[in-house]
């Protein structure tokens, strides 16, 4: 008797399965919405770039996720502007830095009800602008990555359910991961 190679029975055996693998379809719980929050400002901003998208402040971005969640969105990706920036980027890792502090009132506000997801680079942080440390002209790879595990712990201790590291730097996930 010939078997067939593929043995798609295997993933209907139980429902988690079947819901991983069903036909296409899209929900409001499968989006992720992003979400920017911008130390030291006292109403939401615009981002010009990116319309309907805005920089908004701790409390706004607090009514924004909880308007989302009403409407069935419950995955949140944050990205922070610090109002103060250095050549390390040293804002990205603070204890009360932007994401940071946004992240602990997200989480008080909603709990286990929303999956948080914490942008993970440093060009916001810089005043550079470069997703790592500078050596001379040159982003340095390698000491940027320690920076990164830095950030990656304060955004976990934060609330962060997933960090998503967004820098363009050789080897990361294993660093932020170790």
């Amino acid at each position: 008797m010939t078997f067939p190679t593929q043995r798609p029975r295997r993933l209907r055996s139980r429902p988690a399965l079947r819901r991983l693998v069903r036909e296409t379809s899209l929900a409001p719980e499968d989006l992720i919405y992003p979400l920017f929050v911008r130390d030291a400002i006292d109403e939401p901003r615009p981002i010009e770039a990116m319309p309907g998208q805005q920089q908004h402040t701790i409390e706004s971005l607090t009514r924004e996720a909880e308007a989302a969640l009403k409407v069935g969105v419950r995955s949140f990706v944050l990205f922070g502007i610090p109002a103060q920036k250095d050549a390390q980027g040293s804002e990205a890792w603070a204890e009360n830095g932007i994401v940071q502090r946004a992240l602990g009132h997200l989480r008080e506000a909603f709990g286990a009800d929303a999956l948080l997801i914490a942008d993970l680079c440093l060009c916001e942080y810089t005043d550079h602008g470069h997703c790592g440390v500078l050596a001379g002209e040159t982003v340095a790879n390698d000491p940027t990555l320690e920076l990164y595990q830095r950030i990656a712990v304060a955004q976990a201790a934060a609330g962060a359910d997933v960090i998503a590291p967004s820098g363009m730097m050789d080897g990361q996930v294993g660093a932020i991961r170790s």
